[in-house]
């Protein structure tokens, strides 16, 4: 794991100093070596976690006649196969850097390398000959990458605060990214909340020449075809794949282990590394009732026989550790599970350098309590018109919180305009409350487009196509990435791999979701290597008690600190006292609210107000 940045400036060659500060921005990311390569009209800085190879197999990498550059951010799981080929065809390697293949297999296919490769990756290569900037992002989003496009100059990089290093960097806040985190709880790609600063999209790969705007295109896209196969089919596919998978993502030249929370998907990770070698596992919990898995993600080590660790965070820890999570971040991202991902990946980085974890499944396999609403609504769908219009009007005239008004709410709306993702934080109506009235567009404007794109499969499976377009790249990809690099720890995710996903994708319905269990038939693909409890634990992600902790006075003396700063004039003050008032008198739970107004006020204060970075 690793961190890159590029420039190429519109006329003049690169500063060196300038590229070095840049490329040091990101020391985290790879601390084990720096290094640079300075062309004529382009220039490419990388930092290094060494995993394979660990002697030879410094970035920038090239060919051999030094034509072509590249610096890679992720692993490219299949090299092994793909290197065997490129040789046999007569190519030369000079490391044993996974890597490299992507540059053997641009000089055969140019572009639609991309093609071949299975991995988790993002890119940068420079063709000296054609004068041609190459970047790419693997298929989910896994690795980061982020570019801005300017007369003068265009850059791109893995972390937004080594662009921030530019002279020319803009820190105005896009008002439009600031009303979408208000509703997502992070920035829907390709935006982000920088004005000019832009995500290279999940399976898209770039091009740029000088002089020439950068020319964006997907090269893969997720398609969804349900089958109606038997059981045992999917069962022996699964466990087929993942196996496979597993191992891909256990190469490492350096030691590694296993996140292990009390959820079936970490679990299943942790059986199939555990079936190939003894490793460590790790996890965090608190101490408040009803906010810890600690006591299942043990019962499960010591089932599988791992080295296990645990660590119990406190409320003073947390709120001491965040400024520095913020920084981390780069942008605004108000998931609370995240910090716990820190905490976690601090504990880890002890012992290993690479970690397996679990995050994709709950996408991949519809693993998420919300994927169980259109059955839930499914009665009332089947009413007769005229008693669902009597419904309707009574329930119009309920007052807010009485039981079966939000459900009939929900139930008179299409899918289309009722789920957004798996966040949704402040609706149309409260954002205008809360910023003062300022204009903004539809949030279902981000996700119209891929509804259409989706219309002729059944609402389960359109759920699960927003969130592995949103919520995954925007959320829980994000804090993945940002949360493990903070701790210089590599994380992977084998439920990511792509072949496992276009099996998945044939699932249908009925196997996905039976009563009130999800992830039915990934269950019972590996009922026989997991205890019972694991196997039908329900999801419970990964609790933090914001809920509790807002109420505490330490954390409302920093909220009320943070409102008296500039970051504060974002919103409308008065809005913002009564949904605390509310929240700590017992009246309301606004914590999800409150999180996300907090995390975007120490994000302004850390980048903006300071500009930090």
């Amino acid at each position: 794991m690793c961190g890159f940045c590029g420039l190429l400036p519109e006329r003049g060659n690169v500063d060196a100093t300038l590229l070095t500060r840049m490329r040091d921005q990101m020391v985290h990311r790879g601390p084990d070596e720096g290094a640079n390569y300075i062309g004529q009209g382009f220039a490419l800085g990388f930092r290094r976690l060494c995993i394979i190879d660990l002697t030879t197999g410094r970035q920038p990498l090239c060919n051999e006649q030094k034509t072509i550059q590249l610096a890679c951010n992720g692993e490219i799981y299949n090299y092994a196969a793909l290197r065997r080929e490129l040789v046999g065809r007569g190519h030369r390697f000079n490391t044993g850097n996974d890597a490299e293949v992507i540059i053997h297999l641009y000089e055969e296919k140019g572009v639609d390398c991309l093609e071949q490769l299975r991995g988790m990756f993002s890119f940068v290569l420079w063709d000296e000959n054609k004068q041609l900037l190459f970047g790419a992002r693997d298929r989910f989003g896994i690795k980061p990458f982020y570019y801005l496009d300017q007369k003068d100059i265009f850059a791109c990089a893995s972390e937004i605060k080594a662009l921030a290093i530019l002279p020319n960097f803009s820190r105005q806040v896009n008002e439009t990214a600031f009303m979408d985190y208000l509703t997502f709880q992070y920035v829907p790609e390709p935006r982000t909340i920088y004005e000019g600063v832009y995500r290279l999209p999940p399976g898209h790969y770039l091009l740029k020449r000088a002089g020439m705007p950068a020319k964006l295109t997907r090269y893969w896209r997720m398609n969804f075809s349900p089958c109606q196969k038997p059981r045992e089919y999917f069962v022996e596919g699964i466990r087929e794949i993942m196996r496979e998978a597993v191992k891909l993502h256990m190469q490492s030249d350096v030691p590694r282990g296993t996140f292990l929370s009390g959820g079936i998907d970490s679990a299943i990770i942790t059986a199939l590394v555990r079936e190939r070698e003894a490793i460590s596992t790790f996890s965090v919990g608190y101490d408040e009732a009803g906010y810890s898995e600690l006591p299942e993600a043990r019962q499960t080590a010591q089932y599988l026989e791992t080295d296990h660790h645990e660590y119990i965070i406190t409320p003073q820890e947390f709120l001491k550790h965040l400024p520095h999570l913020i920084w981390h971040f780069d942008e605004p991202v108000a998931d609370p599970a995240a910090i716990s991902l820190f905490f976690v990946a601090r504990q880890a980085r002890q012992k290993i350098t690479v970690t397996l974890s679990g995050e994709g499944a709950d996408e991949v396999f519809a693993g998420y309590g919300i994927y169980r609403e259109p059955f839930a609504l499914a009665p009332y769908k089947k009413l007769p018109q005229p008693l669902r219009y009597s419904l309707d009007a009574v329930a119009r005239l309920l007052p807010p919180g009485v039981p079966g008004k939000n459900y009939l709410a929900r139930a008179r709306r299409p899918l289309e305009e009722r789920f957004l993702g798996n966040a949704s934080i402040f609706s149309t109506a409260d954002k205008k409350k809360i910023t003062n009235g300022k204009e903004q567009l539809s949030p279902y404007r981000i996700t119209a487009p891929l509804y259409a794109q989706v219309a002729h499969l059944d609402e389960v499976t359109r759920m699960q196509y927003i969130d592995l377009n949103t919520w995954m790249p925007g959320d829980i990809l994000v804090k993945a990435d940002k949360m493990t690099m903070a701790n210089s720890l590599e994380l992977r995710v084998p439920f990511l791999d792509h072949h496992l996903f276009e099996f998945a994708a044939t699932i249908p319905l009925q196997y996905k979701i039976q009563g009130k269990t999800t992830k039915k038939i990934l269950r019972e693909s590996f009922q026989d290597i997991l205890p019972e409890e694991a196997i039908n634990r329900p999801k419970r992600g990964f609790p933090v008690p914001t809920r509790e902790w807002l109420k505490r006075d330490d954390f409302q003396a920093f909220f009320r600190e943070l409102m008296q700063e500039e970051g504060a004039n974002w919103f409308n003050k008065k809005a913002v006292k009564q949904l605390y008032t509310a929240h700590t008198a017992g009246k309301q739970d606004n914590s999800r609210k409150l999180w996300t107004i907090l995390i975007f006020l120490l994000w302004h204060r850390t980048f903006i107000a300071k500009a930090v970075g």
